[in-house]
């Protein structure tokens, strides 16, 4: 019996074990929760064990946001060791993302696996290109932060947008700050914080929105899947202080741009499998 469950789904477990040795890298490397990796590798992975689109993909992006629960504690407290952590963003902000968060979870069992796909393809894409092509010697826009006007709806936005695609905030929170002067390495390591703030609320709207939806993956709740949780959850913790340290030493401009590439391999990996 073991032999043939380890024929037919070691392989599917030593991927999910790989997805969160890169997730957790990740993570640290750009202050990203890691969910432009790990959504599309389970994806795929539930896919494989024959479950139809619609579930394979939700409970893609709500174990995803689990592992991010993981992922930005440890990159956070990194970079925080670093010195590179704004608290005072994370304050502002985090209550805007966490309720724009659990509002994307809610809503999350009623939207159509296609307009879920179209959501992380395309901002996947805009991110990346924003990444691939912003102009180092531009001058920085005089933005404050701290204001209501800003951190409201933004914050709010960011937080329904990452629930819906899986991701920890980090990629709309480094664009912002980015946007608004703040140096590349601050943002990184300020954005990881953003991610506590979108999985809390998410996992457990995606947990209750998913409660007793047909064709499961084995062993999940709602749409958090346990096994997957623990198998990318156990690499990612791992590596992702690895991720953060290398941050550190590298060139911001450089960061920018390994970043993009990936955003734009995962998102149109992604594409492909949905729509064609």
């Amino acid at each position: 019996m073991m032999p043939e469950l380890v024929s037919e789904y070691g392989w599917l477990l030593a991927g999910m074990l790989a997805a969160g040795c890169v997730t957790g890298f990740a993570a640290g490397l750009f202050g990203i929760g890691g969910g432009i990796i790990t959504v599309p590798v389970l994806y795929a992975v539930f896919h494989a064990l024959n479950v139809g689109e619609d579930p394979s993909l939700k409970t893609a992006i709500g174990t995803s946001l689990a592992v991010i629960l993981v992922t930005s504690v440890r990159s956070l407290s990194e970079h925080h060791r670093a010195g590179h952590v704004d608290r005072a963003i994370l304050v502002g902000w985090g209550p805007w993302i966490a309720a724009g968060a659990a509002m994307g979870g809610a809503v999350a069992r009623w939207v159509p696996v296609e307009a879920l796909a179209a959501v992380f393809v395309v901002g996947a894409f805009y991110i990346a290109i924003r990444r691939l092509f912003v102009k180092p010697d531009k001058a920085p826009s005089d933005i404050d932060l701290h204001a209501a006007y800003l951190k409201i709806p933004v914050g709010a936005g960011a937080g329904v947008f990452s629930a819906l695609m899986g991701l920890g905030g980090g990629a709309v929170g480094v664009m912002v700050m980015t946007l608004a002067g703040r140096p590349m390495h601050q943002a990184i390591a300020t954005s990881a914080g953003f991610g506590l703030a979108v999985a809390v609320p998410g996992v457990a709207g995606f947990i209750l929105s998913g409660w007793g939806a047909p064709g499961l993956p084995p062993a999940s709740l709602g749409f958090v899947n346990a096994p997957a949780f623990a198998a990318v959850a156990l690499t990612a913790g791992v590596t992702a202080p690895a991720g953060a340290r290398l941050a550190h030493r590298l060139n911001a401009a450089l960061l920018s741009r390994i970043f993009a590439i990936y955003v734009l391999v995962a998102a149109a990996s992604l594409a492909a499998d949905i729509f064609t």
